[in-house]
């Protein structure tokens, strides 16, 4: 499509399912960083598959870990919706490997819960700086 075509009108659209499979995760020690995050959401984590390493997210989709050495490591956020059930196991395993948790992003109140959308949830960070997120209810979007 041509920069001076228009898009078409969003009812003309094809209504597809897309599911995401996997996306790639920087860390400077993909063992580290996976068996973090495993520890913490009690998954587990997958045979090396070339430069990855999986983490299985228990619904098709994984995150593979990727080393980069000696080069900077963008922070990114990955949210992980779990059963309101879990959430105290998850903050307790925060707890105990000595990972502070935060009601917000900014990591500006620690130790902390919120109560967004009705449910709980809490972020912290990974051994790489990611801003990770566990929260028992999905955001609510127009």
């Amino acid at each position: 499509m041509s920069h001076d075509q228009q898009y078409p009108h969003e009812s003309e659209l094809p209504t597809a399912v897309v599911q995401l499979n996997h996306t790639a995760v920087y860390a400077s020690d993909r063992y580290l960083s996976a068996e973090f995050l495993s520890v913490v959401l009690g998954l587990k984590v997958g045979a090396p598959f070339g430069p990855f390493l999986p983490v299985d997210l228990g619904n098709g989709v994984t995150l593979d870990y990727c080393e980069k050495r000696n080069e900077l490591i963008q922070s990114q956020h990955y949210a992980f919706l779990i059963p309101d059930e879990q959430f105290d196991t998850v903050i307790a395993r925060l707890e105990a490997v000595g990972v502070t948790y935060y009601a917000d992003p900014g990591h500006t109140e620690p130790g902390r819960i919120n109560d967004l959308f009705g449910g709980r949830g809490a972020y912290f960070d990974a051994p790489d700086g990611h801003n990770m997120e566990v929260m028992t209810r999905s955001y609510a979007r127009p």
